[in-house]
């Protein structure tokens, strides 16, 4: 008889999740098995177990992304990882590393990729697999619950702020600080820009001046474009915040040349842009999804290197449903990590 573990199971988009005990998996050919220590809960789970994107995830659907723990079973041809190492698995759960995507470095954009806690169960439970062309070892001084929000908030802003070519001397926007807007503000800062945080609470932008933000604006009471052009105009705006009008003001608060970069994934899933200013005043409007395996170790050793530091509360697997909720309601500091 197999043996049971507790996981968190969506069922039908319209419930609940729910707390169940099923098999615990065992690892296939170039799999590893993880004892899970910690997974950081994600706005994507919540849409995930809630089915609202174009293309929906699996059912029933254990969900989750951003698994923390020890390897405990190695399947068939694996190599370079071992019982006892300490991992994480990433939303990039696969990818096939023989595509033109994966051979040029951007194993993100693989076709036949394969994404934990969306088309393959995750890691809000006791034990999950990970493929090892997917799952980064994680640094001896790197706590657990450190490297679980940073295994998809951490590397989804710091490929972000690659991508919007953000340095020194440039005025970078960030909009939303929360799980993933509070490691973006000092991804940006490391990149030597200054940096402007936008979000509707009080208590996230008090949060982004402790983290090094060199400007707040609250768009409840301010109009962040007015505000951000005051200062020139942004270089690059990165938007984070779950709802279409934060990405058109980031749109609108760019000087000409700037770049805005999309992250969030909202569940209303168009904005209007003008073609004729966007054209004239040279404007380029990129997608940045994730980040490869190669920028999630950099993301592990720049905080290693005592370079990011992350914001977090825990909760236990029994407490996910109503984490969702806190998450959704944008109650939740920053980041909730659920602990085992």
């Amino acid at each position: 008889m197999a043996k049971k573990m507790m996981a968190s199971v969506v069922r039908d988009f319209a419930e609940p999740i729910q707390i169940e005990e099923v098999d615990i998996p065992e690892p296939g050919k170039g799999q590893v098995r993880v004892k899970i220590e910690a997974s950081g809960i994600c706005h994507t789970d919540i849409h995930a177990a809630h089915g609202d994107w174009p293309i929906k995830p699996k059912l029933p659907l254990i969900p989750g992304h951003e698994g923390v723990g020890i390897i405990e079973g190695v399947g068939k041809e694996v190599q370079g990882f071992k019982e006892g190492d300490r991992v994480v698995l990433p939303w990039l759960g696969y990818a096939c590393g023989v595509c033109d995507y994966c051979n040029s470095g951007w194993e993100t954009l693989c076709e036949q990729q394969l994404n934990t806690g969306y088309t393959i169960d995750g890691t809000h439970a006791e034990y999950a697999l990970g493929y090892t062309k997917s799952i980064v070892k994680v640094p001896d001084n790197v706590n657990p619950l450190d490297a679980a929000p940073l295994t998809c908030a951490g590397v989804t802003t710091y490929k972000a702020v690659k991508i919007s070519g953000a340095r020194p001397a440039n005025l970078v926007a960030i909009f939303g600080i929360g799980g993933l807007g509070h490691l973006a503000l000092q991804y940006a800062k490391i990149a030597g820009a200054t940096v402007v945080a936008v979000d509707l609470h009080d208590e996230k932008l008090e949060l982004a001046k402790e983290l090094g933000a060199d400007y707040t604006v609250n768009a409840s009471t301010h109009n962040p474009v007015e505000e951000i052009k005051k200062l020139g105009g942004a270089d690059a705006a990165i938007s984070l915040a779950v709802a279409p009008k934060a990405f058109e003001q980031a749109y609108q608060s760019l000087r000409r040349g700037g770049r805005i970069v999309f992250v969030a994934l909202p569940a209303d899933n168009h904005v209007q842009l003008p073609i004729f200013e966007t054209v004239l005043n040279g404007i380029q409007v990129v997608g940045s999804i994730v980040g490869t395996r190669t920028d999630l170790e950099e993301t592990m050793q720049l905080h290693a290197l005592g370079r990011t530091k992350v914001i977090h509360e825990t909760r236990h697997l029994h407490q996910v449903q109503k984490a969702f909720e806190e998450v959704e309601k944008a109650q939740a500091k920053a980041r909730l990590v659920l602990q085992f």
